[in-house]
């Protein structure tokens, strides 16, 4: 009866949680169950500690792809399957299953449950969110399939049907996701330069990567001039950094023989266009990225910090984000007032939630990077590289993860949790709204 008593408690504390906390703590139990199962004998060939199993299932969980072990080797199949559905839920959002089998069952979603939801799905309402879940659950399974299908074409002819199937549909589910999880120690290295594998596993990135919300208004709009801002700011700025990125890692790389000098012109394009997505929180890599030029491992971090969209299975600041800063930059130079884009003005109040998400995203890694350099005497880029990855929820690294001591990979997880559940957290505050009470006789502080 005691311990009846207590779970009671726990469980009525648990549900009085505001939205964003309630949010974070399924997030977490998700974590422990998974690191439960996979440190489990038959998920696993032996060489997994249970600290092991807690980094990989909270990089899973947190769609971010950094590992300790061999994801391959030193997972059963068992184990790689719970490591694909950890990745399933983290990408697309707990509450996005919670809400959708509850739906199925014929239980009404009440208005906790709708606003838990919102948080989960970074939304400013609760309109319509059951017919957004709909819709990502439709647009993940359909591509996930599809990019399984058309994976089999590149994993089957090298590994027979049994591991070639399962290789295509861990790797769909990995890509669209942007988890960067791979069943290969050496990553995509392998099929660098194959023609189909260099436009299904991108095309899945970016898909992922749009956001829902763009996803559903391009369904719904079919037409540039009647989608919203967030969708054109999203299309516009996601085709810019890719094609930046593309041009400006292919000028970087094309002599280094660690990375491109040693491929064919086809290879080399090819490469350079992997590499100019995958930063963009999808993680996977077809090139040494431990090899790259100092220049090329900053453009990359810049990519990771920067990330996808909102609503989506990517993680960084977010491409809006950047995009209204830019914006703001310019407007402020222009000694103008306001903010226009496609014919559209963006308020104060954008650019202020703008201004916290990235402060507090670079406090987050700078205090990280601080962290991990007192327990760890590797190179500063070298580590600064694994934070960023860490908080953008890429998963792309230059060897350092593996090598940290307890308390750095501790704090890795803690960065890739709140790259995660972070922005979630911190767009509920920005959401609410204070009256102030009082108000004071302004003053004048001299900046610059």
């Amino acid at each position: 009866m005691a311990n009846i008593g207590v779970r009671t408690r726990l469980l009525d504390r648990l549900v009085r949680l505001s939205p964003p906390a309630l949010l974070a703590s399924l997030y977490l139990i998700v974590i422990l169950l998974g690191a439960a199962l996979l440190s489990l004998p038959f998920a696993n060939t032996g060489g997994v500690s249970i600290y092991d199993a807690l980094f990989t299932s909270t990089s899973a969980v947190t769609v971010t792809g950094l590992v300790v072990v061999s994801t391959g080797q030193d997972f059963t199949l068992i184990g790689q399957v719970v490591i694909a559905l950890l990745i399933q839920f983290g990408g697309l959002g707990l509450m996005t299953f919670a809400v959708f089998v509850l739906s199925a069952i014929g239980v009404k979603i009440g208005l906790g449950q709708r606003l838990i939801l919102r948080e989960d799905l970074n939304q400013s309402s609760i309109g319509d969110l059951i017919k957004l879940v709909r819709v990502i659950l439709v647009v993940a399974l359909t591509c996930e399939a599809g990019g399984a299908v058309l994976l089999l074409a590149v994993f089957v002819p090298d590994l027979g049907w049994a591991e070639g199937t399962w290789y295509a549909i861990f790797h769909a589910i990995s890509a669209f996701n942007n988890a960067g999880f791979g069943l290969d120690d050496q990553s995509l290295i392998p099929w660098a330069a194959h023609p189909l594998f260099n436009f299904v596993i991108p095309l899945l990135f970016i898909v992922g990567g749009l956001g829902f919300v763009v996803l559903a208004d391009i369904y719904e709009s079919r037409n540039w001039r009647q989608l919203s801002l967030h969708t054109k700011i999203m299309l516009y700025g996601s085709v810019c950094l890719i094609f930046i990125g593309w041009l400006a890692f292919a000028l970087l790389e094309w002599t280094n023989p660690a990375t491109l000098g040693e491929l064919n012109l086809w290879g080399k394009i090819t490469a350079s266009w992997f590499q100019a997505v995958t930063p963009r929180t999808a993680g996977f890599n077809t090139i040494n990225t431990g090899e790259m030029h100092d220049a090329t491992a900053l453009m990359t971090m810049t990519l990771m910090l920067i990330g996808g969209g909102s609503t989506s299975t990517a993680g960084g600041i977010k491409v809006t984000t950047a995009i209204v800063l830019v914006l703001a930059t310019i407007a402020f130079f222009r000694k103008s007032t306001e903010l226009n884009a496609f014919g559209r003005s963006l308020g104060l109040e954008e650019v202020m939630k703008v201004l916290a998400l990235t402060v507090v995203s670079i406090l987050i890694v700078f205090v990280a990077l601080f962290v991990v350099s007192i327990t760890h005497d590797g190179t500063f880029l070298t580590l600064a590289f694994e934070v960023v990855s860490a908080f953008g929820t890429v998963g792309l690294s230059m060897g350092a993860t593996g090598d940290l001591d307890t308390v750095g990979r501790a704090m890795i997880m803690v960065v890739m949790f709140l790259g995660r559940v972070g922005p979630l957290t911190l767009g509920f505050f920005l959401a609410t709204h204070s009256v102030a009470r009082v108000r004071y006789p302004k003053g004048r502080v001299y900046l610059g």
